[in-house]
């Protein structure tokens, strides 16, 4: 018989090398509440490896191997890391950490914080610098019209007033 097709039992218990996950081709810039964001994750990870490991053989091989995987990534995105702190820069222009107050063709009213890529959740009004809406509100200012390109539709938007970033 071909031993190709026969497991060895010494790998029984050895987690499964998961391919690294994707690393953005973008700088990873990060508020410091996304540098503090992605240093918690970091050492959740560090920590769950540990007891996994410390269960020896008693442990999930493929959950070793999810956290593994997980931990390089992250542990990448720090190494990567920018820090911006935005706290001092004057409102008279988007930039990243700002929060933008915004008015759409319908009149609705928004605010969205420009925000690092892994801190970035819609659903709280934090936007990537690199998401199309992102792009479309860096470096406006108070007045200006610009174009949020989407895929149901470009919509306009109106800048309202711009806040800095907070430093905490």
């Amino acid at each position: 018989m071909n031993r190709a097709f026969i497991k060895d039992p010494d790998d029984a218990g050895r987690p499964e090398v998961l391919p690294d996950r994707p690393q953005s081709p973008h700088t990873n810039y990060v508020t410091p509440a996304g540098l503090r964001q992605l240093q918690h994750l970091q050492a959740e990870l560090a920590d769950r490896q540990g007891r996994l490991l410390a269960e020896g053989k008693l442990a999930n091989p493929q959950e070793l191997a999810v956290v593994q995987r997980d931990l390089r990534y992250y542990q990448e995105r720090l190494n990567r890391a920018i820090l911006v702190d935005s706290s001092g820069k004057p409102g008279d222009r988007v930039s990243f950490g700002a929060a933008v107050e915004v008015c759409d063709e319908a009149g609705a009213i928004a605010t969205y914080t420009i925000v690092g890529e892994d801190e970035a959740d819609p659903a709280q009004g934090k936007v990537s610098w690199v998401s199309p809406l992102g792009e479309a509100l860096l470096n406006a200012e108070p007045g200006d019209e610009v174009l949020w390109r989407r895929p149901a539709g470009t919509m306009r938007l109106e800048i309202l007033s711009i806040r800095p970033g907070a430093s905490g």
